[in-house]
């Protein structure tokens, strides 16, 4: 088995973590079960690149009952946990290929890692395995049958691929499933980022002006957990209806240029580049801290921010001092990338244990369905969405009602109205 991970004798260690984040994952704990008797994934090839943390390794072990022929790859240099990934290794025989710190040019040599294994189904956080298939592994497309995705940044990425009528293969939105994005990226994001950004700095949020870039559903999990801190929040959005939004929900909502002078914190949550660029940079508050939540690290333009700069030096870990040349102060945080995760550990298994079981029964109903599916950006099936609202209800022992039988007719007529 060839992987590439930084110590298998870290194992011991990271199988206390996958323990521990399964016993808040019962969905998922069901679709295994399941899965062990099934077998509905037998003979599969699924390369991942997700985040190696203790919820994901749930995942891969999941989809290894399921039968599947697994490897794992990380999403994100900063976001790898080496003592998950030497437990999946050495406990689960699953390989991995990631390395917490790793440079760009290893980062994409474990992306091909993982590909190598010519896998009939890819499962992506970013749709880097999707696009590295397209630009340079072409080979593998007579291979695949379908992609998972669970970021939105990934799908607007294979949006733009299959605009371009450049995709070969079907992709399944599993972040556009209600029990993914309502949940994952509004109480998971909003929770982790937060977590993220007191661990690497320790400063008060209270009384603070926080400004959140982007008012899509991570957006307002941060705006919320910010405002419940104290902060004093402003919210930049380019979507006039969810400026709107954000504004009927109580924040103060302003251009990027007219919120920098102010900020004490930024955080951008947008899933685009240059957020916080050149611009913003010259007009930003002397002492602000910058952090970012959406995937890619591009959303802070850190070449500006480079060029800008008379001084740098990293003064805490995941905190980087740039000094303007004309003296004003600019922390950068985990270097642009994901903070909940280069300075946290990511969402809560709670909340991902509903991301990932749209995985993996999103990789199941891909198998059983992709031959008849365009070649386009598709949404998890409603069912399956309700069916793991279900089973999370059921752990919370939460009960809730059913329509009766005059109910059901009711809504399924249209002769009935006023009497």
């Amino acid at each position: 088995m060839n992987y590439d991970i930084k110590d298998p004798g870290l194992a011991p260690e990271g199988k206390k973590r996958i323990d521990w984040a399964e016993q808040d994952m019962p969905v998922l704990r069901e679709v295994k079960k399941r899965f062990n008797k099934t077998k509905p994934l037998a003979g599969i090839k699924i390369a991942a690149c997700l985040h190696v943390t203790s919820e994901t390794a749930n995942l891969m072990i999941t989809l290894k009952a399921g039968g599947a022929d697994t490897v794992l790859c990380a999403s994100n240099p900063l976001s790898t946990q080496d003592d998950v990934a030497a437990s999946l290794v050495v406990n689960e025989q699953i390989p991995v290929f990631a390395v917490n710190g790793e440079d760009n040019k290893t980062y994409f040599n474990h992306v091909n890692a993982a590909l190598d294994l010519k896998p009939h189904i890819t499962m992506d956080d970013g749709a880097d395995l999707v696009s590295e298939i397209h630009k340079k592994r072409r080979e593998l497309i007579k291979n695949v049958k379908a992609g998972t995705e669970e970021t939105t940044t990934g799908v607007i990425r294979l949006k733009a691929l299959a605009k371009q009528k450049k995709l070969t293969f079907p992709i399944l939105a599993v972040n556009d499933a209600q029990t993914k994005h309502l949940f994952d990226n509004r109480y998971g994001t909003g929770q982790s980022t937060i977590d993220g950004i007191i661990r690497a700095t320790n400063r008060l949020l209270a009384g603070s002006t926080f400004v959140v870039a982007g008012y899509g559903w991570c957006g307002k999990g941060v705006a919320m957990r910010a405002r419940g801190l104290g902060a004093n929040v402003i919210v930049t959005e380019i979507n006039p209806v969810k400026a709107l939004e954000a504004r009927m929900d109580g924040f103060r909502v302003m251009p990027m240029m007219e919120a920098a002078p102010s900020s004490d914190f930024i955080c951008t949550l947008t899933g685009n580049t240059e957020v916080v660029g050149a611009k913003v940079l010259m007009n930003i508050k002397d002492g602000c801290i910058i952090s970012n939540s959406g995937h890619f690290n591009n959303e802070i333009d850190i070449g500006a921010l480079d060029s800008m700069s008379k001084h740098k030096e990293t003064v805490k870990n995941n905190v980087e001092l740039y000094t303007l040349k004309d003296g004003r102060k600019v922390y950068l945080l985990g270097e642009g990338r994901l903070i909940n995760l280069a300075s946290a550990e990511g969402h809560p298994a709670s909340v991902m244990d509903m991301s990932f079981a749209n995985q993996a029964l999103g990789a199941e109903y891909m198998l059983i369905n992709a031959k008849k599916l365009a070649r386009d950006v598709h949404v998890i099936p409603a069912e399956v969405d309700e069916e793991i609202a279900r089973i999370k209800l059921r752990s919370l022992n939460v009960s809730i009602d059913a329509l009766t039988a005059r109910q059901k007719k009711y809504l399924e007529s249209w002769e009935e109205g006023t009497e």
